[in-house]
């Protein structure tokens, strides 16, 4: 099962860290994979949710297990010019990513490539999250399902 912090975030929501680039750094060093949102502005590279944030370099995203949310045009353009996981959604049922998976909406039907994003919007407490097959779970908690249903 793949756990992706969704936006760097493995302890629940903090609107304060997320993207950030230390918060991202410490999630993969945790051992999980993180979604993070990339904007493209004028050839400069920023994370961050509702505009852009933080800058960053293109060696920044050169990691193992980033998943690149593109927020505009011009970052999904970029990205198609790179070997890195990206998509593209805003609130799609079902996105195909880069490296082929099925980015799937909260509460929409699941297949075994698919990673189910923000299970906690329907589920608060996570009680039912092994009752889905899926490849990954997307969430601001995966520090809890790791350790309540992985260890």
């Amino acid at each position: 099962m793949i756990l992706i912090a969704h936006r760097g975030l493995f302890n629940g929501p903090d609107p304060k860290i997320e993207n950030h680039p230390e918060q991202i750094e410490l999630a993969l060093s945790k051992g999980f994979h993180c979604e993070i949102d990339l904007w493209v502005i004028d050839s400069d590279l920023f994370l961050g949710h509702d505009g852009p944030q933080y800058l960053i370099n293109e060696k920044f995203l050169d990691k193992y297990g980033l998943w690149i949310h593109a927020k505009n045009l011009s970052a999904l353009r970029w990205l198609t010019k790179t070997s890195l996981w990206y998509f593209w959604h805003q609130e799609d049922d079902f996105t195909l990513t880069s490296n082929r998976y099925i980015w799937t909406y909260p509460d929409k039907d699941l297949t075994s490539g698919s990673i189910r994003l923000m299970p906690e919007w329907k589920d608060p407490e996570l009680k039912t999250i092994l009752d889905y097959h899926c490849a990954g779970i997307c969430s601001d908690y995966v520090e809890k399902i790791k350790t309540d249903y992985f260890l």
